[in-house]
């Protein structure tokens, strides 16, 4: 038997770690959380607006740490960085909630969003409605679906729970295949991570490539290996608007200010 890849490690601790929180609190729980939850930020419309206009859209991510490289950032404070994203222009947030391998937190989404007025997805591993439901009680905006993780039909069913709760959906794409599967689904946002989730090994060449086969009306979101301005002004060259950014900044003493040098020239 072939040794697990990290992304089947990461899953098979999600099916874990539902079975206990849903122990807790159950989904119909989270569900009626989820109703009461009123205050959504435009996440897609947010990204839509500044991407037509052909201006960079910046999901700025909040990660602490990650399996690939470990712990990122030891001063680690979920509100400043969130208030200092905003100060810098970023159109969206990102916060790491998952537990085990990039020391997230839920209650860092729920801090974060609460210092600024950003949208915010709930970056994780979502395999199941419960995760979706927990999301919107928690009060993201976005959640993300990543091809490589589910079953087609398993997409099509989450994405359709998403719409059922009104929360937006960012679909990861990693090659050709997996982005024929998210356009057949019908999602509107996609992302392109530029890195394998199995390998790990990352290259700025798989957005380059299938940014030529995005459909029009489709918004496309780099993901992963975006660390310099020259990796930004290659993107853009190459028509591609939407960012999704963590490590770059997370490594910075100020990630916002970090925000700012990478995206000179282009605001």
């Amino acid at each position: 038997m072939s040794k697990a890849t990290i992304l089947e490690d990461i899953i098979a601790q999600k099916h874990v770690e539902i079975g206990r929180d849903s122990a807790v609190r159950s989904l119909g729980a989270l569900e009626k959380a989820a109703a009461d939850v009123k205050d959504k930020r435009p996440f897609i419309v947010a990204l839509r607006q500044r991407i037509l206009a052909r201006k960079p859209a910046v999901i700025a991510e909040i990660k602490k740490a990650s399996p690939s490289k470990g712990l990122i950032r030891a001063d680690f404070d979920p509100v400043a960085i969130a208030r200092q994203y905003e100060e810098a222009g970023a159109t969206c947030l990102s916060v790491l909630t998952d537990r085990e391998y990039f020391q997230g937190a839920n209650e860092y989404l729920q801090l974060a969003r609460a210092a600024c007025t950003l949208p915010v997805i709930r970056k994780d591993f979502i395999i199941d409605r419960y995760q979706i439901a927990e999301a919107k009680a928690l009060g993201a905006d976005c959640v993300l679906l990543i091809v490589s993780a589910l079953e087609p039909r398993r997409l099509r069913e989450l994405a359709d729970y998403a719409r059922q709760l009104d929360i937006d959906t960012l679909v990861e794409v990693h090659d050709e295949a997996e982005l024929d599967i998210a356009l057949d689904a019908g999602f509107d946002l996609i992302g392109v991570n530029n890195r394998n989730l199995h390998t790990f090994e990352t290259s700025l060449d798989v957005t380059s490539r299938l940014a030529t086969q995005l459909p029009a009306g489709k918004l496309l979101v780099t993901e992963s290996g975006i660390n310099t301005p020259e990796d930004v002004d290659a993107m853009i060259a190459g028509g591609v608007y939407g960012f999704l950014i963590g490590e770059a900044f997370m490594r910075a003493p100020d990630p916002g200010q970090r925000l700012k040098e990478m995206f000179a020239g282009h605001v």
